[in-house]
């Protein structure tokens, strides 16, 4: 027996201290719920419950931002809602203001609320907040694109083709056969070369248009006197009917160009040519040589020599032949049309050789308003086709959706607002985002900071292209809407199952920790009774020493 260490004793107090730290740990987990107390009770489980904690706080802090985005997007609807509300108004004043019993004042006054409203909706882009930030961007870049291509356009689809269209088929009695026209402005030669030109594509016809000779006045008849846009145009369009109704193939040049002068007249070019005499030209035009203005001149003689034979509508005798017999060229068709009194096309010019002078210069009115069109007042008795009325402003069709003849491909207009991009962070990695756009929203950026409603067809045009870029801001922002509603669904079923999945490895389980903190106790109440029995094994060695 020895009384200098006391195994036993140390045994105990070895267990007693086990027990006692066992129950601290117990304890703790029961009353924080958390098995994970720190990294030394489960290093590997507190790195990865770790990682789940930062996810489940990143994933909420991301609801929030997406609710708030939602909140911005309901904001952004209400006001295009309101912009929508005052285009719908602008557009039923454009309808009202192509009344032709309206008159100038009233078209003003139809101006001065169309300006309120331009005000207003300029308002509302600018003033639309959310959280002290502007929602739409402030740019004025506008949809219209550039102001001449646009111009041409707005001329193209308010009346020019059309009015072009309604007098080829009324003085020619031609129509186009529904094939495609594609309309070109990325053709150029510089100005004052080629104007325009028309030729055959695969399906159809293409007219291209020079813009260094286009989109230089903002009129109803673009350009500049008197070679109006309006007329150039009427000019192409009767190459693109005839393509697609006669044999181009069998007519010669002066003919092919001459007709299509005479649907616009060309007085003012003749005037010019013959100012020194008019033989030249006549002899030149009956030898085969071409000129505007010659070919004109025959084309003019021949309409006056068809209506003296007793052909009904003149020239328009000509080409009704030539479209309802594809196969005959021009001497067949005139051989026909005049009962003989032309055998062929050389029979004619060898007539305008003899009197194309006279005709010219005694039967021609060169010096008055008339432009000398078919239909008008020199060549046909009607009313007076001066340069500006010689095209009308309308025409039957809305040349914007097609032609009755044609069905016409535009180009796009090229235009484009400026954009306020806002990214939202709809998870917890990095890389979560998803990114708004809102389009600037005012009169400019919308292509309305000129509108005019004197001018009611090219309005209707450009109040029609903001609403559909409106609409179309609109579905960008429900279809954001509705993705940020898909995110937080996602998010939220994401953080369920990742707090469940966090649970499981930090989470206490009561029902062991219970049992296990009953056996410490139990354990600890018995390394007390036996450490104390073992404390009192020394005092034996005073029994032996007595």
């Amino acid at each position: 027996m020895s009384i200098n260490s006391n195994s036993l004793s140390l045994n105990a107090q070895r267990s007693l201290d086990t027990h006692v730290k066992d129950q601290a740990k117990l304890i703790s987990r029961l009353t924080t719920g958390v098995r994970i107390g720190s990294a030394a009770d489960d290093p590997a489980g507190q790195a990865i419950a770790s990682r789940m904690s930062s996810g489940l706080r990143g994933i909420s802090q991301a609801i929030r931002s997406i609710n708030d985005a939602s909140s911005m997007l309901q904001v952004a609807d209400s006001a295009m809602a309101s912009v929508t509300d005052s285009l719908q108004r602008l557009r039923e004043m454009a309808v009202a203001a192509g009344n032709g019993s309206y008159g100038d004042g009233d078209r003003d006054s139809l101006q001065k609320e169309a300006g309120q409203l331009l005000h207003h909706i300029t308002q509302v882009g600018e003033q639309t907040r959310f959280n002290g930030e502007a929602v739409f961007a402030q740019e004025t870049a506008s949809i219209g694109g550039e102001a001449k291509r646009r111009a041409v356009l707005d001329g193209l689809k308010s009346g020019w083709l059309s009015a072009a269209e309604d007098m080829i088929k009324k003085y020619y009695g031609l129509e186009g056969d529904g094939a495609k026209m594609i309309v070109n402005l990325e053709t150029s030669d510089g100005p004052s070369t080629v104007l325009a030109s028309v030729g055959p594509v695969a399906g159809g016809v293409q007219m291209n248009i020079d813009m260094a000779d286009f989109g230089t006045a903002a009129t109803p008849d673009g350009g500049t006197a008197f070679l109006y846009s309006d007329r150039i145009v009427a000019h192409e369009m009767t190459h693109a009917v005839m393509f697609r109704s006669v044999n181009m193939g069998g007519l010669p040049k002066w003919f092919i160009e001459g007709t299509a002068e005479l649907i616009q007249g060309a007085d003012e070019r003749l005037a010019g040519a013959a100012a020194g005499g008019s033989a030249a030209l006549v002899t030149d035009t009956a030898n085969g040589v071409f000129s505007y203005e010659g070919s004109y001149a025959a084309s003019r003689y021949l309409h006056a020599r068809m209506k003296e034979l007793g052909v009904e509508g003149g020239i328009k005798g000509v080409m009704q032949h030539l479209t309802t017999h594809r196969s005959d060229n021009l001497s067949q068709a005139l051989a026909t049309v005049s009962r003989g009194e032309y055998a062929d096309e050389a029979a004619f010019l060898a007539d305008f050789r003899a009197n194309g002078e006279d005709f010219i210069d005694n039967k021609m009115n060169l010096a008055n308003a008339d432009t000398g069109a078919i239909g008008g007042l020199d060549a046909d008795g009607g009313p007076v086709f001066d340069a500006r009325k010689v095209v009308a402003d309308a025409g039957t069709n809305n040349a914007s959706d097609g032609l009755s003849g044609f069905a016409v491909e535009y180009p796009e207009l090229g235009g484009a607002t400026g954009t306020r991009k806002v990214q939202v962070q709809v998870g917890d990695g990095a890389g979560d985002l998803i990114e708004l756009q809102f389009s600037s929203m005012n009169a400019s950026a919308l292509g309305l900071a000129d509108l005019d409603m004197r001018r009611s067809s090219v309005a209707l045009l450009h109040i029609d292209q903001a609403l559909e870029f409106v609409n179309q801001q609109r579905v960008a922002a429900g279809a954001s809407s509705n993705r940020l509603d898909m995110a937080v669904n996602a998010l939220q079923t994401n953080s369920q199952n990742l707090a469940t999945a966090r649970e499981r490895i930090e989470g206490v389980d009561y029902a062991t920790s219970a049992a296990g903190l009953t056996r410490a106790q139990i354990l600890q109440q018995a390394a007390s009774a036996m450490l104390a029995q073992a404390n009192t094994q020394p005092r034996a060695v005073l029994t032996l020493l007595r």
